[in-house]
């Protein structure tokens, strides 16, 4: 696989800790809005520019992207934003407040690598989303949200990046998320070949999170006749945290509570009543929430596991419950089931099933299973994996053309 430096901008030292947001779509358009008015300049103000209009102005219009490119340049102008002189390797590393650490590569993928498909895809693209993406990196004439990539662990790559971070780093501070963040630079060229070396090794990548900015990345360089390279975050699977992702179903299809339950019993699942809400403590175990209770769900006779689709919860809970009891036939498309990933919580999830609504607590995806579906060539349901933390946007940016 070829990975390679890149020149990018970056928030200079003073700036970083109030520049750099969480990526655009952890937020609703309300909360976007809330979260650019409580942190004014930041990075969200650019990749959400819709903020600087009424909350009622069309989020897709041509001058909502204008006003991102407007509002990067100020912060090149002002001096928040600084470029590189040279191409480079960078190393990334996030420590959460429960001590998780993961550290990756930041660098770019070819094009070339993404058709061949040794950067592996697991999710459907959705076009409106694939345009709004589009639209935001021609405008801005950068890539501002790297991809984030995982790849099978190398002991080669990693001791290069041990190396490397023993020195002092470039950029260090505390993220909006309350994640210790460290950036280095790799300005030797001997640790730079050597990265270069062991990442030509790695057979392929996948894609963990930013299926839609790495299909809009790809289609703007594409376009623009560029480098053909596409800024990403290459972490080792061994360091990833694949959290659970949680569905709300608006409500229950008209069934009673007691209907409810006799229904999923008669879809294949084992269904108890719980004291209380429900972590599912492995596979094939879920949590089910309605009209103020919590059941225990035990899937019965599930699939065989040469079916890397079949096999996985979300799935397993969308052929027998999502669809045919409760009438969500496409969850991508469907406006009655609604998502709840990370550490939100099982309290959100009361919050947002209410009075009427339905919500599943499910077990996590592993990263074995997400390789195995995305090595058959195979997509996920939609939102069956949630990454913790996540890659800061505005840290690095990648001018196109």
């Amino acid at each position: 696989m070829r990975f390679e430096p890149l020149t990018l901008t970056r928030p200079t030292p003073e700036s970083a800790a109030r520049f750099c947001a969480l990526p655009y779509d952890v937020f609703d358009r309300a909360e976007a809005r809330a979260y650019v008015e409580a942190h004014p300049g930041s990075f969200l103000e650019i990749d959400r520019a819709e903020t600087s209009f009424p909350p009622d102005h069309d989020m897709y219009a041509p001058e909502v992207y204008a006003r991102a490119a407007e509002l990067l340049a100020e912060r090149e102008a002002d001096g928040t934003l600084v470029e590189e002189d040279a191409p480079r390797y960078f190393l990334y590393r996030q420590r959460t407040p429960s001590g998780h650490v993961q550290t990756g590569i930041v660098g770019g993928f070819s094009t070339a690598d993404y058709d061949a498909g040794l950067v592996r895809r697991h999710e459907r693209i959705r076009p409106e989303k694939l345009g709004d993406r589009i639209a935001h990196i021609g405008a801005c004439r950068a890539q501002t949200g790297p991809i984030f990539l995982t790849y099978r662990d190398s002991p080669a790559v990693d001791a290069v990046v041990d190396r490397v971070a023993q020195g002092a780093p470039l950029l260090s501070f505390d993220a909006c998320d309350g994640v210790a963040t460290s950036v280095w630079r790799v300005g030797d060229p001997t640790d730079e070949e050597a990265l270069r070396r062991g990442l030509a090794d790695v057979s392929g990548a996948y894609i963990a999170d930013g299926h839609h900015r790495c299909a809009a990345a790809v289609e703007t360089a594409r376009r623009a006749g560029a480098d053909g390279l596409v800024l990403a975050v290459l972490y080792p699977a061994g360091q990833l945290a694949c959290l659970p992702y949680n569905r709300v179903v608006a409500d229950a299809a008209g069934l009673s509570p007691a209907g409810l339950a006799d229904a999923v019993r008669a879809a294949g699942f084992e269904v108890a009543p719980a004291d209380g809400p429900v972590e599912p403590e492995g596979p094939g175990r879920y949590g089910m929430y309605h009209a103020g209770r919590w059941w225990r769900l035990r899937a019965e006779g599930r699939p065989a596991c040469g079916d890397p689709v079949a096999a996985l919860d979300a799935q397993v809970l969308q052929d027998r419950v999502l669809a045919p009891v409760l009438g969500v036939e496409d969850p991508a498309s469907s406006p009655r089931i609604e998502f709840v990933g990370g550490v939100r919580g099982l309290g959100e999830l009361e919050r947002r099933a209410g009075a009427s609504g339905v919500a599943f607590s499910l077990h996590a995806t592993t990263i074995a299973q997400l390789m195995d579906v995305a090595d058959a060539g195979r997509l996920m349901p939609p939102k069956s994996t949630w990454f913790e933390p996540k890659i800061l946007s505005g840290l690095f940016a990648h001018r196109i053309g």
